[in-house]
């Protein structure tokens, strides 16, 4: 064997074993059973536990009185917190969140409740709620989301006009600054 296969050969086995002893150091040997459990490093965000997913039936009782009905919306949050950002599918995706249920019957007085109890408010819940310089900003922001549609394909205009159907006064003024961009958009 010359110098050069000694030297190659003599450092493939090295690195080899190494790899070998990387291994057994990051993964030892363990005397009982296989663990399906992996430990993560420091430097590996661990997920958190997800508890299992809430019964269907519940979250779309939950989303319907969210609609409407106020105390039934605080006692099933009170019973299952985890219903506050859950989600009903009516399928061909037209998805729901309570508060976009609230969001587009005009109900202040439910929205404020769900958004109290960490509910993720979206631009059609602050149209009806009235927060004119939150909507500004958003659709500066994001332009076309003035034709966006929200639960079931009702646009921001009408949720605006929910809110203010239902003594949301605010929500007036957001109602005459869509139909303001709505007007010049079709002008262009």
């Amino acid at each position: 064997m010359d110098r050069r296969t000694f030297t190659l050969t003599g450092t493939v086995t090295l690195l080899g074993l190494a790899a070998k002893v990387l291994a057994q150091q990051t993964n030892p040997p363990s005397t009982s059973a296989p663990s399906t459990s992996v430990t993560p490093s420091a430097a590996t965000p661990q997920a958190p536990v997800r508890p299992p997913a809430l019964a269907a039936e519940l979250v779309k009782e939950f989303v319907i009185a969210a609609h409407g009905n106020l105390e039934k919306t605080k006692a099933m949050l009170a019973a299952e917190p985890g219903l506050v950002n859950a989600t009903w599918d009516w399928g061909g995706g037209d998805f729901e969140q309570a508060i976009g249920g609230a969001g587009h019957m005009g109900r202040k007085d439910i929205a404020d409740f769900l958004i109290s109890q960490g509910a993720r408010m979206d631009i059609f819940v602050a149209a009806m709620l009235g927060d004119l310089d939150l909507v500004k900003a958003y659709l500066q922001a994001q332009p076309h989301q003035a034709t966006a549609r929200g639960p079931h394909g009702i646009p921001l205009l009408a949720h605006a006009q929910m809110g203010a159907k239902n003594g949301v006064k605010e929500a007036s003024a957001v109602v005459d600054f869509l139909q303001s961009i709505t007007t010049s958009n079709k002008a262009s």
